[in-house]
C-alpha cells in the first residue's frame, strides 16, 4: 500500500472537512479511458483493529463525497455518515472515483462517461468504457490494497443524477460484480430511448437496489417557477416509471428494492447526504 497517501498529504493545507481515515491513490492509469484518475478510499473505524474483510461501495463524483474543499456544490458527508453508522455496527469501505485529474468536476467527461447510451444529439454514451475502468482497473487495485470483501453480494455501486443512471446500469451490465446499487435522483431522461428498452430486456439480478427522487428536482436549476415545476414533474415521472419496471421485473418493495420520494427534495448534494444513511442501512444490513 506504499503508493497510497493519507488524505492530508494529497490535499495539504487549507480547510478540510474529512472525518476518519481517507486514503488516496493519485493518478491510477486508465487504459480504458486513456488518462489517469485519482482514487479516494474511506476506511471504516475498526479497519485497523479487525482482521475481517469489509463490504465495498464504489461511488461516482469522488471529489464531492468527503471534503467540502474539493466539492462542486457541497459534499455528501459520506465519511461523517459512516463514522456515525459504525456505532450501529454498519461499516463499509467506500471508493470514490474522481472525475478527472486536475479538472474540477470535469463536466464534459462526466456526461460522456456516466451515460450508457448517447442522447438525442448523439452526445455521451461512453458508460461502458467507464465501467470497464471500474471493473478491470479500480476494483482489482482496491482488492489488492485493502481487506475488501470481493464477492458481488458485498460489492455495491452508487451515485446521483447521471451517477445514479450509470450505477443502475452497472448493476445490470455487470451482475457478476455488483450486487448492490444506490441510485439517487437518477437522470433517466438521458438516452432514455435506449435505456428503458435495455432495462426491460435485462434479466433479473439478485441483490439490493436503493432508489430515490425528490419532488422538486429542478428547483435551483431552473429560475422560471412554472418550468421548474414541469421539469420536476417529468423527472419524477421518469423515476416512477423505472420503479414500476423494477417491480414488474420481480423486485420486492422493502426487501430487495427500497424506493423513496422526498417531498420538496431538490437536485443537490445536501439532499443526497440527507438520504444517504437510510440507503446505506438498507444496502448493508443483511
Amino acid at each position: 500500500m506504499s503508493d497510497w497517501l493519507d488524505y492530508a498529504q494529497y490535499h495539504p493545507g487549507g480547510k478540510r472537512t474529512v472525518a476518519g481515515t481517507l486514503k488516496v491513490l493519485a493518478g491510477l492509469s486508465s487504459p480504458q479511458l486513456g488518462d489517469a484518475r485519482d482514487i479516494l478510499v474511506y476506511l471504516p473505524p475498526s479497519y485497523g483493529d479487525a482482521g475481517r474483510r469489509f463490504p465495498v461501495l464504489y461511488m461516482q463524483d469522488g471529489q464531492n463525497l468527503f471534503d467540502e474543499a474539493t466539492s462542486y456544490a457541497g459534499e455528501w458527508q459520506v465519511d461523517e455518515t459512516l463514522e456515525q453508522l459504525s456505532r450501529e455496527g454498519i461499516e463499509a469501505i467506500v471508493v470514490g472515483v474522481v472525475n478527472a485529474v486536475g479538472v474540477a468536476n470535469a463536466p464534459n467527461r462526466r456526461y460522456a462517461e456516466y451515460t450508457p447510451f448517447a442522447d438525442d444529439q448523439g452526445e455521451g454514451g461512453e458508460g461502458d468504457r467507464y465501467l470497464a475502468f471500474l471493473v478491470e482497473s479500480v476494483k482489482p487495485c482496491v482488492d489488492r490494497a485493502f481487506r475488501s470483501a470481493p464477492g458481488r453480494d458485498q460489492t455495491g455501486i452508487a451515485g446521483s443524477s447521471l451517477g445514479g443512471l450509470i450505477s443502475l446500469y452497472a448493476f445490470f451490465r455487470y451482475p457478476q460484480v455488483f450486487g448492490l446499487a444506490g441510485v439517487f435522483s437518477p437522470a433517466f431522461e438521458i438516452g432514455a430511448a435506449r435505456f428503458y428498452p435495455f432495462m426491460e430486456q435485462a434479466s433479473f439480478s439478485g441483490g439490493k437496489i436503493y432508489m430515490d427522487v425528490g419532488t422538486l428536482e429542478a428547483r435551483g436549476l431552473e429560475p422560471d417557477p412554472d418550468v421548474m415545476q414541469e421539469l420536476s414533474d417529468l423527472y419524477l415521472y421518469d423515476v416512477r416509471r423505472m420503479r414500476d419496471l423494477l417491480l414488474a421485473k420481480g423486485y420486492r418493495e422493502g426487501q430487495d428494492l427500497l424506493y423513496f420520494e422526498e417531498q420538496g427534495g431538490i437536485h443537490h448534494e445536501s439532499a443526497w447526504a440527507r438520504r444517504l444513511p437510510a440507503a446505506l442501512k438498507f444496502l448493508f444490513i443483511r
